[in-house]
């Protein structure tokens, strides 16, 4: 038996000694600031030794969820298709970090259930953070022109506008980005992952 052969039935034969990954699940209006926040904390993750992936609800778009509209059953397969996506990462030691907008709280508590049932041992793999910014914060915002295009005429089904968001019931922890800077939204976050 070759030595290479040895090593290598050791390795797999190892127990891998691996950290929990996390899903931050980072809700909110347009332009609310949930993407920004969302790589600000992946960066701190990162630069504290974390295995991260941030999955941003308008890249996913692109590809994990081209083709659906935004009607409501296709807004919540898109919520389930990313939050899949987001359980797998978790599961395997990596903080995924998910900026999506995610207006229905009954499919954010499906992503959720998702995540208990697959790892019912780590009850807290699943952290909502509602970016609670008001509607008028988030126009003036306008990041991706969408409120003027609604305000034209030109766009309709604007969640919060003229399309429902409904807050959530049980999220972990609020942050009013008209009120907080990027630095202090990702603290708070922070401190609630190291409960």
């Amino acid at each position: 038996m070759s030595a290479q052969s040895t090593v290598d039935r050791a390795f797999v034969a190892a127990p891998r000694a691996q950290a929990q990954g996390r899903t931050i699940w980072l809700t909110g209006l347009p332009s609310a600031g949930k993407t920004t926040i969302a790589r600000a904390l992946a960066a701190r993750l990162e630069a504290a030794g974390r295995r991260v992936e941030v999955l941003d609800g308008d890249e996913a778009r692109k590809v994990l969820t081209a083709g659906l509209g935004f009607s409501r059953a296709e807004r919540d397969e898109n919520v389930r298709r990313i939050g899949y996506v987001a359980d797998l990462l978790s599961r395997n030691g990596v903080d995924a970090v998910c900026a999506v907008i995610s207006p229905f709280r009954d499919a954010r508590d499906e992503v959720r259930t998702r995540h208990l049932e697959s790892t019912p041992s780590e009850p807290d793999r699943f952290v909502e953070v509602w970016v609670s910014t008001p509607v008028d914060v988030c126009a003036a915002r306008d990041v991706k022109g969408l409120y003027a295009r609604q305000r034209a005429g030109e766009l309709q089904g604007l969640t919060g506008v003229d399309d429902p968001y409904e807050a959530p019931d049980a999220a972990a922890l609020e942050l009013r980005t008209d009120e907080l800077d990027l630095d202090a939204c990702v603290d708070r976050i922070l401190r609630v992952l190291d409960r």
